[in-house]
């Protein structure tokens, strides 16, 4: 039977790989959308650290199986601020195919097809 751990560790790895190859991409969409699974992955990676365990009471009490609220509040405040942050981005690629013309990450259409061996004589 495949353990929660793996099963976690696969879907963070996926996360991150994922978020790798959008960022690669000369588009400025497959690139926010990289930045937003990365993003994820990091909250996964936060929550996981926590040593998630059911039913256990939070530290206060005195029990001997306890959770830490602290990855969790970590968490919550990295989701809000995710959240700005893909709106800001989202916001900054608006403006600059609204200024450039296209939506490329570096602002050109296409490969230039300069050929050095034209200039000389």
């Amino acid at each position: 039977m495949i353990s929660l751990e793996f099963l976690m560790a696969s879907a963070i790895g996926l996360l991150i790989a994922t978020g790798v190859y959008l960022i690669l991409r000369a588009r400025t969409f497959p690139v926010v959308l990289g930045l937003a699974m990365i993003g994820y992955a990091v909250n996964l990676f936060l929550f996981a650290m926590g040593r998630i365990q059911m039913s256990a009471p939070a530290i206060l009490t005195e029990a001997n199986d306890v959770t830490d609220p602290l990855p969790q509040a970590l968490v919550l405040t990295a989701i809000v601020i995710g959240f700005a942050t893909t709106a800001f981005i989202v916001q900054l690629a608006l403006r600059s195919r609204y200024e450039s013309g296209n939506d490329h990450v570096d602002s050109k259409e296409e490969l230039s097809t300069y050929d050095p061996r034209e200039d000389e004589p």
